[in-house]
Protein backbone atom coordinates (compact mmCIF):
# COMPACT_ATOMS: atom_id res chain seq x y z
CA UNK A 1 0.00 0.00 0.00
CA UNK A 2 1.42 3.34 -1.07
CA UNK A 3 1.60 5.93 1.72
CA UNK A 4 1.57 9.61 0.79
CA UNK A 5 3.92 11.94 2.61
CA UNK A 6 2.30 14.20 5.18
CA UNK A 7 2.62 15.76 8.61
CA UNK A 8 0.32 13.22 10.27
CA UNK A 9 -0.80 9.64 9.74
CA UNK A 10 -4.41 9.92 10.93
CA UNK A 11 -7.12 8.42 8.73
CA UNK A 12 -10.90 8.37 8.66
CA UNK A 13 -10.97 5.66 11.31
CA UNK A 14 -10.10 8.40 13.81
CA UNK A 15 -13.68 9.68 13.39
CA UNK A 16 -15.10 6.28 14.39
CA UNK A 17 -12.88 6.14 17.50
CA UNK A 18 -13.86 9.73 18.35
CA UNK A 19 -17.55 8.86 18.16
CA UNK A 20 -16.97 6.04 20.66
CA UNK A 21 -14.96 8.44 22.85
CA UNK A 22 -17.90 10.86 22.97
CA UNK A 23 -20.10 8.14 24.46
CA UNK A 24 -17.37 7.16 26.91
CA UNK A 25 -16.99 10.79 28.02
CA UNK A 26 -20.70 10.98 28.82
CA UNK A 27 -20.67 7.65 30.69
CA UNK A 28 -17.60 8.59 32.73
CA UNK A 29 -19.13 11.89 33.83
CA UNK A 30 -21.94 9.84 35.39
CA UNK A 31 -19.37 7.45 36.89
CA UNK A 32 -17.62 10.45 38.47
CA UNK A 33 -20.92 11.59 39.99
CA UNK A 34 -21.56 8.10 41.40
CA UNK A 35 -18.07 7.90 42.91
CA UNK A 36 -18.32 11.30 44.61
CA UNK A 37 -21.77 10.46 45.97
CA UNK A 38 -20.49 7.13 47.28
CA UNK A 39 -17.65 8.92 49.08
CA UNK A 40 -20.16 11.27 50.72
CA UNK A 41 -22.40 8.34 51.64
CA UNK A 42 -19.63 6.40 53.36
CA UNK A 43 -18.31 9.55 55.07
CA UNK A 44 -21.71 10.17 56.62
CA UNK A 45 -22.08 6.50 57.53
CA UNK A 46 -18.67 6.09 59.15
CA UNK A 47 -18.31 9.43 60.96
CA UNK A 48 -21.88 10.57 61.62
CA UNK A 49 -23.86 7.31 61.54
CA UNK A 50 -26.38 8.80 59.11
CA UNK A 51 -27.57 7.79 55.65
CA UNK A 52 -26.99 10.78 53.40
CA UNK A 53 -25.48 11.54 49.97
CA UNK A 54 -24.60 15.17 50.82
CA UNK A 55 -20.99 16.18 51.26
CA UNK A 56 -19.74 16.47 54.85
CA UNK A 57 -16.13 16.83 55.95
CA UNK A 58 -14.91 14.07 58.31
CA UNK A 59 -13.03 16.82 60.19
CA UNK A 60 -16.39 17.86 61.68
CA UNK A 61 -16.84 14.56 63.53
CA UNK A 62 -17.31 14.30 67.31
CA UNK A 63 -16.05 10.77 67.80
CA UNK A 64 -13.08 11.63 70.00
CA UNK A 65 -10.74 8.66 70.25
CA UNK A 66 -13.30 6.55 68.37
CA UNK A 67 -12.15 8.38 65.24
CA UNK A 68 -9.50 5.65 65.01
CA UNK A 69 -12.16 3.02 64.30
CA UNK A 70 -13.54 4.08 60.86
CA UNK A 71 -10.19 3.95 59.01
CA UNK A 72 -9.44 0.54 60.50
CA UNK A 73 -12.83 -0.85 59.47
CA UNK A 74 -12.47 0.70 56.02
CA UNK A 75 -9.00 -0.78 55.60
CA UNK A 76 -10.24 -4.20 56.65
CA UNK A 77 -13.06 -4.09 54.09
CA UNK A 78 -10.65 -3.07 51.34
CA UNK A 79 -8.26 -5.88 52.24
CA UNK A 80 -11.09 -8.40 51.99
CA UNK A 81 -12.28 -6.97 48.66
CA UNK A 82 -8.75 -7.06 47.26
CA UNK A 83 -8.07 -10.64 48.34
CA UNK A 84 -11.40 -12.19 47.38
CA UNK A 85 -12.42 -9.79 44.63
CA UNK A 86 -9.46 -8.40 42.67
CA UNK A 87 -6.07 -7.27 43.89
CA UNK A 88 -6.04 -4.76 40.99
CA UNK A 89 -8.08 -2.40 43.21
CA UNK A 90 -5.06 -1.85 45.46
CA UNK A 91 -3.06 1.35 44.96
CA UNK A 92 -3.92 4.73 43.55
CA UNK A 93 -5.09 3.75 40.08
CA UNK A 94 -2.73 5.46 37.65
CA UNK A 95 0.08 2.84 37.78
CA UNK A 96 -2.51 0.16 37.11
CA UNK A 97 -3.77 2.11 34.11
CA UNK A 98 -0.18 2.52 32.86
CA UNK A 99 0.46 -1.19 33.20
CA UNK A 100 -2.71 -2.07 31.28
CA UNK A 101 -1.79 0.38 28.52
CA UNK A 102 1.82 -0.67 28.08
CA UNK A 103 1.80 -4.36 28.88
CA UNK A 104 -1.81 -5.56 28.91
CA UNK A 105 -3.00 -4.51 25.43
CA UNK A 106 -5.29 -1.98 27.19
CA UNK A 107 -7.62 -4.71 28.46
CA UNK A 108 -9.28 -4.17 31.83
CA UNK A 109 -11.96 -6.27 33.49
CA UNK A 110 -15.55 -5.55 34.49
CA UNK A 111 -14.69 -6.68 38.02
CA UNK A 112 -12.16 -3.84 38.36
CA UNK A 113 -14.63 -1.34 36.91
CA UNK A 114 -17.15 -2.24 39.62
CA UNK A 115 -14.90 -2.87 42.62
CA UNK A 116 -12.49 0.08 42.20
CA UNK A 117 -15.04 2.89 42.82
CA UNK A 118 -16.64 1.00 45.72
CA UNK A 119 -13.31 0.25 47.41
CA UNK A 120 -12.10 3.82 46.89
CA UNK A 121 -15.33 5.25 48.26
CA UNK A 122 -14.98 3.08 51.36
CA UNK A 123 -11.32 4.05 51.74
CA UNK A 124 -11.87 7.79 51.40
CA UNK A 125 -15.25 7.76 53.18
CA UNK A 126 -13.71 6.04 56.19
CA UNK A 127 -11.16 8.85 56.50
CA UNK A 128 -8.44 7.79 54.07
CA UNK A 129 -6.36 10.87 53.15
CA UNK A 130 -6.79 10.35 49.41
CA UNK A 131 -8.37 11.99 46.40
CA UNK A 132 -11.08 10.74 44.09
CA UNK A 133 -9.14 11.38 40.87
CA UNK A 134 -6.94 8.26 40.95
CA UNK A 135 -9.90 5.91 41.39
CA UNK A 136 -11.93 7.75 38.75
CA UNK A 137 -9.00 7.51 36.34
CA UNK A 138 -8.81 3.76 36.97
CA UNK A 139 -12.60 3.32 36.83
CA UNK A 140 -13.10 5.54 33.79
CA UNK A 141 -10.24 3.74 32.07
CA UNK A 142 -11.83 0.39 32.83
CA UNK A 143 -15.16 1.50 31.33
CA UNK A 144 -13.36 2.85 28.25
CA UNK A 145 -11.47 -0.41 27.87
CA UNK A 146 -14.63 -2.49 28.29
CA UNK A 147 -16.45 -0.51 25.62
CA UNK A 148 -13.46 -0.87 23.30
CA UNK A 149 -13.42 -4.62 23.86
CA UNK A 150 -17.01 -4.81 22.56
CA UNK A 151 -15.77 -3.80 19.08
CA UNK A 152 -13.12 -5.12 16.69
CA UNK A 153 -10.36 -2.64 17.54
CA UNK A 154 -6.58 -2.72 17.62
CA UNK A 155 -4.63 -2.50 20.87
CA UNK A 156 -3.70 1.10 19.96
CA UNK A 157 -7.37 2.01 19.53
CA UNK A 158 -8.28 0.32 22.81
CA UNK A 159 -5.54 2.35 24.47
CA UNK A 160 -7.05 5.55 23.13
CA UNK A 161 -10.49 4.71 24.50
CA UNK A 162 -9.07 3.55 27.84
CA UNK A 163 -7.27 6.89 28.22
CA UNK A 164 -10.36 8.76 27.01
CA UNK A 165 -12.37 7.20 29.83
CA UNK A 166 -9.67 7.84 32.41
CA UNK A 167 -9.23 11.50 31.52
CA UNK A 168 -12.95 12.16 31.03
CA UNK A 169 -13.47 11.12 34.64
CA UNK A 170 -10.84 13.60 35.79
CA UNK A 171 -12.39 16.32 33.61
CA UNK A 172 -15.79 15.69 35.21
CA UNK A 173 -14.51 15.69 38.81
CA UNK A 174 -12.47 18.89 38.53
CA UNK A 175 -14.07 20.64 35.54
CA UNK A 176 -10.63 20.62 33.92
CA UNK A 177 -10.85 19.38 30.29
CA UNK A 178 -7.57 20.96 29.20
CA UNK A 179 -5.57 19.59 32.14
CA UNK A 180 -7.15 16.16 31.66
CA UNK A 181 -6.16 16.15 27.99
CA UNK A 182 -2.63 17.24 28.86
CA UNK A 183 -2.45 14.48 31.47
CA UNK A 184 -3.16 12.02 28.68
CA UNK A 185 -0.35 13.48 26.57
CA UNK A 186 2.21 13.75 29.37
CA UNK A 187 1.46 10.51 31.18
CA UNK A 188 -0.87 7.97 29.61
CA UNK A 189 -0.84 7.92 25.80
CA UNK A 190 2.89 7.51 25.16
CA UNK A 191 2.44 9.21 21.80
CA UNK A 192 1.54 12.59 20.38
CA UNK A 193 -0.69 11.77 17.44
CA UNK A 194 -4.06 13.10 16.22
CA UNK A 195 -5.48 9.57 16.19
CA UNK A 196 -5.34 9.56 20.01
CA UNK A 197 -5.42 13.23 21.02
CA UNK A 198 -8.63 14.04 19.15
CA UNK A 199 -10.74 11.25 20.74
CA UNK A 200 -9.33 11.89 24.22
CA UNK A 201 -9.94 15.64 23.99
CA UNK A 202 -13.48 14.98 22.72
CA UNK A 203 -14.23 12.74 25.70
CA UNK A 204 -12.85 15.34 28.14
CA UNK A 205 -14.94 18.10 26.54
CA UNK A 206 -18.16 16.05 26.75
CA UNK A 207 -17.48 15.26 30.41
CA UNK A 208 -16.86 18.96 31.14
CA UNK A 209 -20.04 19.95 29.27
CA UNK A 210 -22.13 17.57 31.38
CA UNK A 211 -20.41 18.48 34.65
CA UNK A 212 -22.53 21.60 35.44
CA UNK A 213 -25.70 19.47 35.19
CA UNK A 214 -24.32 16.70 37.40
CA UNK A 215 -21.91 18.30 39.87
CA UNK A 216 -22.33 22.04 39.45
CA UNK A 217 -20.38 24.67 37.48
CA UNK A 218 -16.70 25.48 37.85
CA UNK A 219 -14.18 26.63 38.73
CA UNK A 220 -13.81 24.34 41.72
CA UNK A 221 -11.78 26.85 43.78
CA UNK A 222 -12.53 30.37 42.47
CA UNK A 223 -10.17 33.08 43.68
CA UNK A 224 -9.81 36.78 42.81
CA UNK A 225 -7.16 37.40 40.17
CA UNK A 226 -3.79 38.06 41.74
CA UNK A 227 -1.66 40.96 40.50
CA UNK A 228 1.05 40.20 37.97
CA UNK A 229 4.25 39.40 39.85
CA UNK A 230 7.28 41.65 39.34
CA UNK A 231 10.74 40.26 38.61
CA UNK A 232 11.54 39.60 42.27
CA UNK A 233 8.37 37.58 42.64
CA UNK A 234 9.24 35.51 39.58
CA UNK A 235 12.66 34.77 41.04
CA UNK A 236 10.97 33.51 44.20
CA UNK A 237 8.82 31.31 41.94
CA UNK A 238 12.03 29.51 41.01
CA UNK A 239 12.82 29.01 44.69
CA UNK A 240 9.26 27.77 45.29
CA UNK A 241 9.75 25.22 42.51
CA UNK A 242 13.11 24.05 43.83
CA UNK A 243 11.66 23.50 47.30
CA UNK A 244 8.71 21.65 45.79
CA UNK A 245 11.08 19.49 43.74
CA UNK A 246 12.97 18.43 46.85
CA UNK A 247 9.70 17.82 48.70
CA UNK A 248 8.45 15.75 45.75
CA UNK A 249 11.42 13.44 45.99
CA UNK A 250 10.96 13.13 49.74
CA UNK A 251 7.27 12.24 49.40
CA UNK A 252 7.99 9.61 46.76
CA UNK A 253 10.72 7.99 48.83
CA UNK A 254 8.49 8.04 51.91
CA UNK A 255 5.68 6.15 50.15
CA UNK A 256 7.99 3.39 48.95
CA UNK A 257 9.85 3.26 52.25
CA UNK A 258 6.58 2.33 53.94
CA UNK A 259 5.68 -0.07 51.14
CA UNK A 260 9.00 -1.88 51.63
CA UNK A 261 8.42 -2.05 55.38
CA UNK A 262 4.95 -3.52 54.86
CA UNK A 263 6.38 -6.24 52.64
CA UNK A 264 8.54 -7.41 55.56
CA UNK A 265 5.58 -7.99 57.87
CA UNK A 266 4.99 -11.66 58.78
CA UNK A 267 1.29 -11.79 57.85
CA UNK A 268 -0.84 -11.63 54.68
CA UNK A 269 -1.11 -8.36 52.74
CA UNK A 270 -4.89 -8.48 53.19
CA UNK A 271 -4.38 -7.03 56.69
CA UNK A 272 -2.04 -4.21 55.57
CA UNK A 273 -4.81 -1.64 54.79
CA UNK A 274 -6.30 -2.13 58.27
CA UNK A 275 -2.89 -1.38 59.82
CA UNK A 276 -2.64 1.64 57.56
CA UNK A 277 -6.09 2.67 58.76
CA UNK A 278 -4.90 2.55 62.36
CA UNK A 279 -2.20 5.14 61.62
CA UNK A 280 -4.68 7.23 59.64
CA UNK A 281 -7.07 7.22 62.58
CA UNK A 282 -4.38 8.27 65.05
CA UNK A 283 -3.30 11.08 62.73
CA UNK A 284 -6.93 12.09 62.32
CA UNK A 285 -7.36 12.37 66.08
CA UNK A 286 -4.53 14.93 66.34
CA UNK A 287 -5.37 16.71 63.05
CA UNK A 288 -8.95 15.96 61.88
CA UNK A 289 -8.47 18.10 58.74
CA UNK A 290 -6.00 15.51 57.43
CA UNK A 291 -8.83 12.99 56.97
CA UNK A 292 -10.69 12.49 53.71
CA UNK A 293 -10.39 14.22 50.34
CA UNK A 294 -9.88 17.70 51.79
CA UNK A 295 -11.25 19.89 49.00
CA UNK A 296 -12.45 22.32 51.66
CA UNK A 297 -8.88 22.54 52.99
CA UNK A 298 -7.58 23.43 49.52
CA UNK A 299 -10.18 26.22 49.31
CA UNK A 300 -9.08 27.58 52.70
CA UNK A 301 -5.44 27.63 51.58
CA UNK A 302 -6.27 29.56 48.42
CA UNK A 303 -8.41 32.07 50.33
CA UNK A 304 -5.66 32.70 52.88
CA UNK A 305 -7.78 31.42 55.78
CA UNK A 306 -5.04 29.24 57.30
CA UNK A 307 -2.07 30.29 59.44
CA UNK A 308 1.44 29.22 58.50
CA UNK A 309 1.80 27.20 61.71
CA UNK A 310 -1.52 25.44 61.21
CA UNK A 311 -0.72 24.68 57.57
CA UNK A 312 2.72 23.31 58.42
CA UNK A 313 1.35 20.95 61.07
CA UNK A 314 -1.42 19.82 58.72
CA UNK A 315 0.96 18.93 55.88
CA UNK A 316 3.25 17.01 58.25
CA UNK A 317 0.36 14.86 59.47
CA UNK A 318 -1.15 14.55 55.99
CA UNK A 319 2.16 13.54 54.40
CA UNK A 320 2.82 10.89 57.03
CA UNK A 321 -0.60 9.22 57.12
CA UNK A 322 -1.00 9.50 53.32
CA UNK A 323 2.34 7.87 52.53
CA UNK A 324 1.83 5.22 55.24
CA UNK A 325 -1.66 4.33 54.05
CA UNK A 326 -0.62 4.35 50.39
CA UNK A 327 2.31 2.10 51.24
CA UNK A 328 -0.12 -0.33 52.86
CA UNK A 329 -1.74 -0.96 49.48
CA UNK A 330 -5.14 0.56 50.18
CA UNK A 331 -7.26 2.21 47.47
CA UNK A 332 -7.12 5.95 46.84
CA UNK A 333 -5.74 8.76 44.67
CA UNK A 334 -2.72 11.00 44.95
CA UNK A 335 -3.74 14.21 43.22
CA UNK A 336 -5.86 15.89 45.92
CA UNK A 337 -3.38 15.00 48.72
CA UNK A 338 -0.58 16.52 46.63
CA UNK A 339 -2.62 19.70 46.21
CA UNK A 340 -3.15 19.88 49.97
CA UNK A 341 0.50 19.30 50.79
CA UNK A 342 1.60 21.76 48.12
CA UNK A 343 -0.92 24.33 49.30
CA UNK A 344 0.18 23.97 52.93
CA UNK A 345 3.79 24.35 51.88
CA UNK A 346 2.84 27.50 49.97
CA UNK A 347 1.06 28.95 53.02
CA UNK A 348 4.21 28.38 55.07
CA UNK A 349 6.37 29.92 52.33
CA UNK A 350 4.12 32.98 52.10
CA UNK A 351 5.26 33.92 55.62
CA UNK A 352 8.80 34.40 54.26
CA UNK A 353 8.37 35.16 50.57
CA UNK A 354 7.68 38.74 49.43
CA UNK A 355 3.96 39.44 49.37
CA UNK A 356 3.98 41.78 46.37
CA UNK A 357 0.26 42.12 47.00
CA UNK A 358 -0.12 38.41 46.30
CA UNK A 359 0.79 36.41 49.40
CA UNK A 360 -2.17 34.09 48.78
CA UNK A 361 -0.71 33.26 45.37
CA UNK A 362 2.09 31.10 46.83
CA UNK A 363 -0.22 28.25 47.92
CA UNK A 364 -1.49 27.98 44.34
CA UNK A 365 2.01 28.10 42.86
CA UNK A 366 3.31 25.52 45.31
CA UNK A 367 0.35 23.22 44.60
CA UNK A 368 1.19 23.17 40.91
CA UNK A 369 4.89 22.72 41.60
CA UNK A 370 4.34 19.71 43.89
CA UNK A 371 1.98 18.16 41.35
CA UNK A 372 4.41 18.76 38.49
CA UNK A 373 7.31 17.40 40.52
CA UNK A 374 5.76 14.28 42.04
CA UNK A 375 3.85 13.15 38.95
CA UNK A 376 6.29 14.76 36.47
CA UNK A 377 3.55 16.45 34.48
CA UNK A 378 4.49 20.16 34.57
CA UNK A 379 2.16 21.38 31.83
CA UNK A 380 -0.76 19.43 33.26
CA UNK A 381 -0.02 21.03 36.63
CA UNK A 382 -0.12 24.56 35.18
CA UNK A 383 -3.33 23.97 33.24
CA UNK A 384 -4.89 22.26 36.24
CA UNK A 385 -4.16 25.18 38.57
CA UNK A 386 -5.57 27.66 36.05
CA UNK A 387 -8.74 25.64 35.50
CA UNK A 388 -9.30 25.15 39.22
CA UNK A 389 -9.07 28.89 39.95
CA UNK A 390 -9.42 30.80 36.64
CA UNK A 391 -6.55 33.01 37.85
CA UNK A 392 -4.83 33.68 34.52
CA UNK A 393 -2.40 36.21 36.03
CA UNK A 394 -0.77 33.30 37.84
CA UNK A 395 0.29 31.60 34.61
CA UNK A 396 3.94 32.72 34.55
CA UNK A 397 4.83 31.91 38.19
CA UNK A 398 2.96 28.60 37.83
CA UNK A 399 5.01 27.63 34.79
CA UNK A 400 8.30 28.72 36.38
CA UNK A 401 7.68 26.80 39.61
CA UNK A 402 6.33 23.67 37.91
CA UNK A 403 9.21 23.43 35.46
CA UNK A 404 11.74 24.06 38.26
CA UNK A 405 10.25 21.26 40.38
CA UNK A 406 10.11 18.97 37.35
CA UNK A 407 13.78 19.66 36.56
CA UNK A 408 14.82 18.80 40.12
CA UNK A 409 12.96 15.49 40.20
CA UNK A 410 14.13 14.24 36.80
CA UNK A 411 17.73 15.02 37.76
CA UNK A 412 17.59 13.44 41.21
CA UNK A 413 15.17 10.51 40.80
CA UNK A 414 15.11 7.72 38.22
CA UNK A 415 11.35 7.24 38.44
CA UNK A 416 8.24 9.06 39.57
CA UNK A 417 5.79 7.92 42.23
CA UNK A 418 3.69 6.44 39.39
CA UNK A 419 6.30 4.57 37.36
CA UNK A 420 8.13 3.23 40.43
CA UNK A 421 5.07 1.08 41.17
CA UNK A 422 5.13 -0.31 37.61
CA UNK A 423 8.90 -0.90 37.78
CA UNK A 424 8.48 -2.90 40.98
CA UNK A 425 6.24 -5.25 39.06
CA UNK A 426 9.02 -5.92 36.58
CA UNK A 427 8.19 -3.38 33.85
CA UNK A 428 10.36 -0.40 32.91
CA UNK A 429 8.61 2.70 31.57
CA UNK A 430 10.47 5.31 29.51
CA UNK A 431 8.41 8.49 29.47
CA UNK A 432 10.46 10.54 27.02
CA UNK A 433 8.78 11.33 23.72
CA UNK A 434 10.67 11.71 20.46
CA UNK A 435 9.81 11.17 16.83
CA UNK A 436 10.76 7.64 15.85
CA UNK A 437 13.70 7.69 13.43
CA UNK A 438 11.85 5.19 11.27
CA UNK A 439 8.84 7.52 11.20
CA UNK A 440 10.91 10.62 10.53
CA UNK A 441 12.79 9.22 7.54
CA UNK A 442 11.49 7.86 4.27
CA UNK A 443 12.53 4.92 2.15
CA UNK A 444 14.10 7.05 -0.58
CA UNK A 445 16.54 8.52 1.96
CA UNK A 446 18.08 5.22 3.04
CA UNK A 447 17.48 2.74 0.21
CA UNK A 448 20.31 1.33 -1.90
CA UNK A 449 20.00 2.80 -5.37
CA UNK A 450 20.94 0.92 -8.56
CA UNK A 451 20.99 -2.49 -6.87
CA UNK A 452 22.30 -5.58 -8.55
CA UNK A 453 19.51 -7.38 -10.43
CA UNK A 454 19.12 -10.82 -11.98
CA UNK A 455 17.43 -11.52 -15.29
CA UNK A 456 14.43 -13.82 -15.18
CA UNK A 457 15.73 -15.86 -18.14
CA UNK A 458 19.22 -16.29 -16.71
CA UNK A 459 20.39 -19.82 -15.99
CA UNK A 460 21.46 -20.42 -12.42
CA UNK A 461 25.11 -20.61 -13.44
CA UNK A 462 25.01 -17.02 -14.66
CA UNK A 463 23.15 -15.94 -11.54
CA UNK A 464 25.75 -17.65 -9.35
CA UNK A 465 28.56 -15.91 -11.21
CA UNK A 466 26.88 -12.51 -10.79
CA UNK A 467 26.22 -13.16 -7.11
CA UNK A 468 29.87 -14.04 -6.61
CA UNK A 469 30.80 -10.53 -7.69
CA UNK A 470 28.52 -8.93 -5.09
CA UNK A 471 27.90 -10.07 -1.54
CA UNK A 472 25.78 -7.08 -0.58
CA UNK A 473 22.39 -8.72 -0.36
CA UNK A 474 20.74 -11.99 0.54
CA UNK A 475 17.99 -11.31 -1.99
CA UNK A 476 17.88 -9.83 -5.48
CA UNK A 477 15.27 -8.15 -7.67
CA UNK A 478 14.46 -10.07 -10.82
CA UNK A 479 13.75 -8.13 -14.02
CA UNK A 480 12.60 -8.99 -17.53
CA UNK A 481 14.33 -8.11 -20.78
CA UNK A 482 13.01 -4.53 -20.57
CA UNK A 483 14.31 -4.03 -17.03
CA UNK A 484 10.87 -4.20 -15.43
CA UNK A 485 10.55 -5.80 -11.98
CA UNK A 486 8.93 -9.22 -12.17
CA UNK A 487 9.92 -10.81 -8.86
CA UNK A 488 12.43 -11.39 -6.06
CA UNK A 489 14.77 -14.31 -5.44
CA UNK A 490 16.93 -15.13 -2.43
CA UNK A 491 20.56 -16.20 -2.45
CA UNK A 492 19.55 -19.22 -0.36
CA UNK A 493 17.11 -20.50 -3.03
CA UNK A 494 19.71 -20.24 -5.78
CA UNK A 495 22.46 -21.89 -3.71
CA UNK A 496 20.11 -24.72 -2.71
CA UNK A 497 19.29 -25.48 -6.36
CA UNK A 498 22.64 -24.66 -8.02
CA UNK A 499 23.11 -28.25 -9.18
CA UNK A 500 19.94 -28.12 -11.27
CA UNK A 501 21.39 -26.92 -14.58
CA UNK A 502 18.04 -26.78 -16.39
CA UNK A 503 16.49 -24.26 -13.95
CA UNK A 504 16.34 -20.57 -14.65
CA UNK A 505 15.95 -17.69 -12.22
CA UNK A 506 12.23 -17.32 -12.99
CA UNK A 507 11.68 -20.87 -11.72
CA UNK A 508 12.82 -19.89 -8.21
CA UNK A 509 11.65 -16.30 -7.90
CA UNK A 510 8.63 -14.98 -6.01
CA UNK A 511 6.50 -13.46 -8.74
CA UNK A 512 4.44 -11.37 -6.29
CA UNK A 513 7.06 -9.56 -4.23
CA UNK A 514 6.18 -7.26 -1.34
CA UNK A 515 7.41 -3.82 -2.37
CA UNK A 516 8.11 -0.41 -0.86
CA UNK A 517 7.66 3.04 -2.35
CA UNK A 518 10.08 5.98 -2.08
CA UNK A 519 7.64 8.09 -0.05
CA UNK A 520 6.87 5.35 2.50
CA UNK A 521 8.03 6.05 6.06
CA UNK A 522 10.74 3.62 7.03
CA UNK A 523 8.50 2.48 9.89
CA UNK A 524 5.84 1.30 7.43
CA UNK A 525 8.47 -0.52 5.36
CA UNK A 526 9.96 -2.13 8.48
CA UNK A 527 6.48 -3.25 9.59
CA UNK A 528 5.95 -4.77 6.15
CA UNK A 529 9.20 -6.72 6.49
CA UNK A 530 8.24 -8.00 9.94
CA UNK A 531 4.69 -8.93 8.90
CA UNK A 532 5.86 -10.99 5.91
CA UNK A 533 9.08 -12.21 7.57
CA UNK A 534 11.38 -10.95 4.85
CA UNK A 535 14.61 -9.01 5.06
CA UNK A 536 14.44 -6.81 1.98
CA UNK A 537 11.95 -4.96 -0.21
CA UNK A 538 12.35 -3.82 -3.81
CA UNK A 539 11.57 -0.10 -4.09
CA UNK A 540 9.39 0.80 -7.05
CA UNK A 541 7.81 3.94 -8.45
CA UNK A 542 4.30 4.67 -7.22
CA UNK A 543 3.29 5.75 -10.74
CA UNK A 544 4.89 2.75 -12.46
CA UNK A 545 4.86 -0.27 -10.07
CA UNK A 546 7.25 -2.30 -12.24
CA UNK A 547 9.91 0.44 -12.44
CA UNK A 548 12.67 -0.57 -10.03
CA UNK A 549 14.28 2.34 -8.17
CA UNK A 550 16.30 0.53 -5.52
CA UNK A 551 16.22 -2.00 -2.72
CA UNK A 552 15.63 -1.53 1.01
CA UNK A 553 17.28 -3.97 3.40
CA UNK A 554 17.48 -4.30 7.16
CA UNK A 555 21.05 -3.00 6.92
CA UNK A 556 19.76 0.14 5.21
CA UNK A 557 17.35 0.72 8.10
CA UNK A 558 20.19 0.35 10.59
CA UNK A 559 21.95 3.31 8.94
CA UNK A 560 19.48 5.49 10.82
CA UNK A 561 21.09 4.48 14.11
CA UNK A 562 24.35 6.01 12.95
CA UNK A 563 22.48 9.18 12.08
CA UNK A 564 20.91 9.19 15.53
CA UNK A 565 24.31 8.68 17.16
CA UNK A 566 25.74 11.65 15.28
CA UNK A 567 22.84 13.87 16.34
CA UNK A 568 22.96 12.86 20.00
CA UNK A 569 26.64 12.16 20.73
CA UNK A 570 28.90 14.06 18.32
CA UNK A 571 29.82 17.49 19.71
CA UNK A 572 30.69 20.07 17.06
CA UNK A 573 31.58 23.73 16.98
CA UNK A 574 30.94 25.85 13.91
CA UNK A 575 31.50 29.40 15.11
CA UNK A 576 34.83 30.44 16.62
CA UNK A 577 34.26 33.20 19.14
CA UNK A 578 37.89 34.41 19.03
CA UNK A 579 37.52 38.16 18.15
CA UNK A 580 40.65 38.16 16.02
CA UNK A 581 39.15 35.43 13.85
CA UNK A 582 35.66 36.93 13.68
CA UNK A 583 36.94 40.33 12.42
CA UNK A 584 40.12 40.09 10.38
CA UNK A 585 41.98 43.42 10.37
CA UNK A 586 44.16 44.48 7.44
CA UNK A 587 47.89 44.16 8.11
CA UNK A 588 48.35 47.95 8.22
CA UNK A 589 45.53 48.34 10.77
CA UNK A 590 46.93 45.49 12.82
CA UNK A 591 50.40 47.10 12.90
CA UNK A 592 48.93 50.44 13.99
CA UNK A 593 46.98 48.69 16.77
CA UNK A 594 50.19 47.01 17.92
CA UNK A 595 51.99 50.37 17.94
Amino acid sequence: MHIEKGDFTAGRRMLWITSLALVIGAVCSVVALVLLRLISFFTNLFFFQTLSWSFTSPAENHLGWWVVAPPIVGGLLIGLMARYGSDRIRGHGIPEALEAILFGKSKMSLKVALLKPISSAISIGSGGPFGAEGPIIMTGGAFGSLMAQAFHLTAAERKTLLVAGACAGMSAVFFSPLAATLLAVELLLFELKPRSIVPVAAACVVAAMLRPFLLGPGPLFPVPEHPVLPLTGLLFSVLCGLIAGLASGLLTKLVYLFEDLFQKLPFHWMWFPALGGLVVGIGGYFEPRALGVGYDIIADFLKGDTTATGAFFLILVKAFIWSFALGSGTSGGVLAPLLIMGGGLGVAEAAFFPAEGASSLWPLVSMAAILGGVMRVPFTAVAFALELTHDTNAMLPLLIASISAYAITVLTMKRSILTEKVARRGFHVLREYSVDLLERNHVEEVMTKNPMVLGQSWPLSRALKAMGQSHKHQGYPVVDDKGKLVGMVTRWEIMKNKAARDLKVRNLMNANPIVAYPSDPCRAAAARMARHRIGRLPVVSSEHPTKLLGILTRSDLLKLNLKHFEEEEVHEKFIDMDPSKIVKLPSSAASKRGA
